[in-house]
């Protein structure tokens, strides 16, 4: 599964992806207006948190992290991944220069870099 702000950009990238790959994405967004997300996104949720969503998104219930490209908002996401121990990934540039993060080399490579991150995870976890 994959889980994004359901919104537009990479969100919607990330939500065709999944649906092309057999997979479900999951979109949680920011206010109360349904029509906001994008319509590759399989379940939408509403959660009436604006940005606090990404508090949801990141922290609760990523196994990993892709961050793409990125400003202040991806910059928060990374920070929240790694505070609770999330591995996290960039896809492009940096939101900050000289960032000690592992880097994916396209779409692809990011999406077996957080499959294996997770399974990863689930065998500390055992």
């Amino acid at each position: 599964m994959v889980i994004t702000g359901g919104l537009g950009g990479v969100m919607v990238a990330a939500a065709h992806g999944s649906r092309e790959g057999g997979g479900t994405s999951l979109g949680l967004l920011p206010s109360g207006e349904m029509e906001e997300g994008n319509h590759w996104t399989d379940l939408p949720l509403d959660t009436g948190m604006g940005e606090g969503r990404k508090v949801l998104n990141v922290v609760r219930a990523a196994e990993a992290v892709v961050a793409v490209g990125g400003e202040w908002g991806t910059l928060s996401e990374i920070a929240l991944a790694r505070k609770i121990g999330r591995p996290v990934a960039l896809l492009g540039k940096p939101p900050v220069e000289g960032m000690a993060l592992p880097v994916a080399d396209g779409p692809a490579a990011a999406a077996v870099w957080a499959i294996q991150a997770a399974r990863h995870g689930r065998e500390k976890e055992r």
